[in-house]
């Protein structure tokens, strides 16, 4: 675990295929493409937001990275040292290192645990300290995550979603993680709970130099929390670069129709086009050739049938992959590519 200058985190070529099983031996008849071919990195006291339609595979990158499914190609790295394929023991001092949120709010959490016990919880499997340090380390975060300390005792039905979400964010940060892996931690809350936990999240990062990986869908919530935006559609990465440049001029025709799905004021929506989608999301099972977008795609060529676009940065410092950007092409989107 050495500080030599690496990302934090480094992703490369993560894939992630379920097998189906089907008939009387459970033969394997397909694979489900939930992840495929996956890259990118995040700084310390970095967030990298990851958006996308539901069923993209942007919470089994999330799963997958933390090594709570394994991943079935690709390498992850934390700060230059590969733990893609170590086991259990080896694995258990980067667990440390890397936490989650979860979505819901209320499954996440062990309802015959009190809240104390389960904010305590990560500290008595890695052996952290005396049973009275963790105690005083409870109620500490409980206080730090807005929680009253002579709530520890309750069990998670007495407590609200949003109370019950600073649990599992107190939870998160028992072990004084790197890096906190969001999936959806505030898509189940009512809108003004979710900026107050957005706005604790932002906090916590400042105090603690904390790195996320905060999964969504919502492009407005991940625009406020997030330093660099990945776009993913039907397993892959298809645009990646920082919030700015990515609201402002998208070169990716899905990230295009993402942002023209945004509710803006009336006053503000002065020239910006609606752009409408045709046809449904292709499965994962069985996911078109070429580019996976060009079912859809309004600006689809013959060869977006068949060769697949590399993500690669069509300008310093943002990523695209689509062959409007490839040299001859006029593109539509982006004056600084056309």
């Amino acid at each position: 675990m050495s500080g030599n200058g690496a990302p934090l985190l480094e992703v490369q070529g993560l894939k992630k295929h379920f097998p189906i099983h089907k008939g009387f031996f459970s033969r394997v008849s397909g694979q489900v493409f939930a992840v495929d071919g996956v890259s990118f990195s995040i700084n310390r006291g970095e967030t990298l937001g990851l958006v996308g339609e539901s069923g993209c595979g942007k919470s089994t990158v999330g799963r997958t990275l933390l090594r709570l499914l394994e991943p079935t190609d690709g390498a992850i790295r934390v700060e230059g040292e590969d733990i893609t394929h170590l086991d259990r023991d080896s694995l258990l001092p980067y667990r440390r290192r890397m936490q989650m949120i979860y979505q819901d709010p209320y499954a996440s959490l062990n309802p015959r645990m009190s809240a104390g016990e389960i904010v305590g919880e990560p500290m008595t499997i890695h052996e952290v300290g005396t049973a009275q340090e963790r105690q005083e380390r409870v109620a500490a975060l409980f206080e730090r995550v807005g929680l009253r300390p002579e709530a520890i005792d309750n069990y998670p039905h007495e407590f609200s979603g949003g109370q019950r979400q600073r649990i599992g964010i107190a939870r998160a940060l028992a072990l004084n993680p790197d890096l906190i892996v969001g999936d959806e931690p505030v898509s189940a809350l009512d809108v003004s709970i979710q900026a107050q936990i957005i706005n604790l999240l932002m906090e916590l990062q400042e105090e603690f130099n904390l790195s996320y990986l905060f999964v969504a869908h919502d492009l407005a919530v991940v625009e406020h929390i997030s330093h660099r935006i990945a776009v993913m559609y039907l397993g892959r990465i298809v645009e990646m670069t920082d919030k700015q440049s990515l609201f402002e001029m998208p070169l990716h025709p899905y990230t295009e129709a993402l942002l023209s799905a945004v509710p803006i004021p009336k006053s503000s929506s002065r020239g910006r086009k609606r752009v409408i989608l045709t046809g449904d999301v292709p499965s994962p099972i069985n996911p078109p050739a070429g580019c996976h977008f060009h079912t859809r795609c309004p600006y689809a060529m013959p060869r977006c049938k068949v060769d697949v676009p590399t993500l690669r940065e069509v300008v310093p410092g943002h990523f695209a992959s689509c062959h409007l950007h490839d040299d001859g092409v006029r593109s539509p989107l982006g004056s600084a590519t056309a």
